[in-house]
C-alpha cells in the first residue's frame, strides 16, 4: 500500500529517482528548457523550486547544500550566476510545465518544462495582453488595482458632475434673478 507516500516513486528505486532528477535539474538549469513525460517534468518541479529559492542567497552555506542535491560544478556556477539573477524578485513558482501531446511509441504524455523567466514570446505575450494597473490603497490592510481605463473613467465622471454642479448653480443663480 502506498498510504502517506505523498511524491511520484516514477517506478524507480531510490537512488535510480534521485540521479534521474539530478540529471534532469541540471539540464533545465543549462538549457532553461527541456521535453520530457508529465511525470517527471512535475516530479521535476517539486525537485528543483526549492533549489533555485536556495540560490537566491549567494552564500558558501547554500552553494555548498545545492551542490549536494545538484552534483555539477558548471550547473551550480550557472545557477548562482545567471539564474538566481533574474529570479531575484520572484517569490516563488520558477517553472512552468506545458503539455505537449503523447509519445507516438509507448503513447505516453508528454511535457515541457521550462524557466519562466527565460521565455520571451510569453512573457512578452503576458505584457501585451494584461492592462497597466496602478495599486490604489483604499484602506490599510487591502489595495485595489485598477487599469489605466478606469482611471480615466472616474477622471471623466468626476469632470461631467463638476459640469453638472456648475451647470447647476447656474440655473439656480438664473431663477433667483
Amino acid at each position: 500500500m502506498r498510504h502517506g507516500k505523498k511524491f511520484n516513486h516514477l517506478s524507480r528505486k531510490k537512488g535510480h529517482r534521485v540521479a534521474l532528477l539530478r540529471n534532469l535539474a541540471g539540464a533545465l538549469i543549462q538549457h532553461k528548457r527541456i521535453k520530457t513525460t508529465l511525470a517527471k517534468a512535475k516530479a521535476l518541479r517539486v525537485y528543483v523550486e526549492p533549489i533555485i529559492t536556495k540560490s537566491k542567497s549567494n552564500s558558501t552555506h547554500s552553494r555548498r547544500i545545492v551542490f549536494g542535491y545538484l552534483n555539477n560544478k558548471e550547473v551550480v556556477a550557472e545557477l548562482f550566476g545567471n539564474v538566481a539573477i533574474k529570479v531575484a524578485d520572484r517569490p516563488g513558482g520558477y517553472t512552468r510545465v506545458i503539455r505537449t501531446g503523447f509519445r507516438k511509441g509507448d503513447g505516453a504524455e508528454m511535457a515541457i518544462i521550462e524557466l519562466v523567466d527565460y521565455n520571451t514570446t510569453m512573457v512578452s505575450a503576458s505584457a501585451a495582453k494584461a492592462p497597466e494597473t496602478k495599486v490604489v490603497k483604499r484602506t490599510r490592510r487591502s489595495a485595489v488595482k485598477k487599469t489605466k481605463s478606469e482611471d480615466a473613467n472616474q477622471k471623466n465622471d468626476a469632470e461631467t458632475t463638476i459640469s453638472d454642479k456648475s451647470e447647476l448653480a447656474e440655473s439656480e443663480s438664473e431663477s433667483k434673478e
